[in-house]
């Protein structure tokens, strides 16, 4: 859905775009590739063992309040991103070439100025440099696109819409959906620091606490003109006629798997999307995740029509840069000990950590288990009160707090540097299969830590045959090898010391 009016300068060229090939189904990629590529990298694999080398491893809401202090991050254990291997599918014959640097993009002065004095980035990430220029060029064809947990897609969205929004025009021009309010907070505080200097006005669409809210037939009519939020809250607005989109002409699913899902918000995702449809017909939609499902990836090419596909395989997905460990615990107070005398005896100095649980009784357990040892934790789950969800991630990102344990509310798209440990206290699975693992949902969960090439290290714990089933499930999907760390009797955290030096965090 392309806007034919519209004829920006599209970006410069630069170097050719990785291998590009006729339109087909989702990824599509031949058997014999397949099995030639899983060769190669098990040959790699032999090789490396030989030579016993390391794996690389925000009613108005105040966003400002929210805003995270700079002053208080530190991360000693950064390294430069790994680049994957993403493969683009392209529709049409428009060429794109990849964007060496922002300035091959043809940015605004005010855009190029955000990028490098407040976002104090350098060049494009890998990601980057492919899906821009698919973006920005015209005749703006709309991307499906797939990519690793911490490779820098929320920069690709958020300097799309940006780029696309008419300064001078007070009206909605680019709408931005996320599955969670701490997901649209996030992504908003990135927008207004990127777009600092253009003047371009934003809103987020979330539920308001008690203290802001406002009834909706009292609101004015909104006039910002970048709207991120979540499907309920926007889809209220659209209904009570405060949100129109006649002048929409970018929309962005963020973490689109869910969001299409129909265990997630699909109905009202496409209700938004039709209703777009209808207002503004020519408007681009991006949609990106690190996980697409096989039925998610056939749904959506179904209702996204003349679009172009950007993926890494799921083999490719399981974060280099994270280490993966496993420790069987024989019961759930060996779980907690674990935790308190290994993981946080050792992990202290090394950054924030987060432990995934799979029901709000077990986040309710945890956090008396551990306060009732001396340990200072927060926790948040989807029944939290919204006042106290923005407190607790506030203190959390600006380091007043070092422990977060946490349902799957924060699995996606949360990101917080700091965070080297992950701990899945619950190995994840899917609503109502106790021994089907959810392995999107995993693969999020540990890509909470390692954003961006950092390094981190992941703990699953596990306590009974139902969970070494899981994790053995988990192995199959991502064709990995998950190195046990042994729980010894006598408190020697010899392993857990060795697994930490392995991870770069000692």
């Amino acid at each position: 859905m392309a806007d034919p009016t519209e004829n920006p300068a599209a970006p410069a060229t630069s170097e050719p775009l990785p291998s590009t090939e006729p339109k087909r189904s989702w990824g599509d990629v031949a058997e014999e590739e397949e099995e030639k590529e899983k060769e190669e990298r098990k040959q790699q694999q032999q090789q490396q063992t030989a030579n016993t080398s390391e794996d690389k491893s925000t009613a108005e809401l105040d966003v400002e309040g929210l805003t995270i202090d700079e002053s208080k991050k530190v991360n000693k254990f950064l390294d430069e991103a790994e680049d994957s291997s993403i493969k683009t599918v392209t529709t049409g014959d428009t060429p794109y070439t990849s964007a060496t640097t922002f300035e091959d993009l043809n940015l605004s002065p005010e855009l190029l100025k955000g990028l490098y004095v407040e976002m104090k980035f350098q060049k494009p990430s890998k990601i980057q440099a492919i899906s821009l220029p698919m973006i920005l060029t015209p005749p703006y064809r709309n991307l499906i696109a797939q990519a690793r947990n911490g490779s820098g897609k929320t920069t690709c969205f958020v300097l799309g819409m940006l780029s696309r929004v008419d300064p001078n025009l007070k009206a909605p021009q680019a709408l931005c959906i996320c599955p969670t309010r701490e997901l649209a907070i996030q992504n908003l505080e990135v927008l207004r620091k990127m777009g600092k200097h253009t003047g371009i006005t934003s809103e987020c669409a979330v539920p308001t606490d008690s203290t802001n809210y406002v009834p909706i037939s009292k609101r004015p009519p909104v006039t910002a003109q970048v709207v991120i939020g979540t499907p309920g809250t926007i889809k209220k607005w659209m209904s009570a006629k405060k949100l129109g989109f006649s002048r929409l002409k970018i929309l962005v699913y963020d973490e689109a798997d869910h969001m299409l899902d129909e265990a997630g918000f699909r109905d009202d995702s496409l209700r938004i999307m039709k209703d777009i449809e209808r207002s503004s017909g020519h408007c681009q939609v991006l949609l990106f995740s690190a996980t697409f499902n096989e039925t998610v990836k056939n749904f959506v090419t179904r209702i996204v029509k003349d679009y172009n596909q950007l993926f890494v395989k799921k083999e490719e997905l399981s974060l280099e840069s994270v280490k993966q460990y496993k420790v069987y615990c024989p019961d759930e107070l060996a779980k907690v000990m674990v935790i308190r005398d290994r993981i946080f005896e050792l992990g202290e100095k090394m950054g924030q950590t987060i432990i995934f649980v799979r029901t709000k009784n077990s986040a309710s357990a945890l956090h008396k288990a551990l306060k009732d040892f001396g340990y200072e934790v927060t926790t948040i789950m989807g029944a939290t009160i919204q006042e106290e969800r923005d407190k607790i991630v506030k203190e959390f990102k600006d380091g007043l707090t070092q422990v977060l344990i946490s349902t799957d509310v924060l699995a996606r798209g949360f990101d917080q540097q700091q965070v080297n440990l992950i701990v899945n206290y619950d190995p994840p699975v899917k609503h109502g299969k106790h021994l089907e693992p959810d392995c999107e949902v995993y693969l999020h969960r540990i890509g909470r830590a390692g954003r961006f090439g950092r390094k981190g290290v992941v703990f699953n714990l596990l306590m009974d045959g139902d969970d070494m089933i899981i994790m053995e499930k988990i192995e199959r999907y991502f064709d990995i090898k998950v190195t046990e760390v042994i729980l010894r009797v006598r408190n020697s955290d010899e392993d857990f010391k060795a697994a930490l030096k392995a991870a770069g965090l000692l």
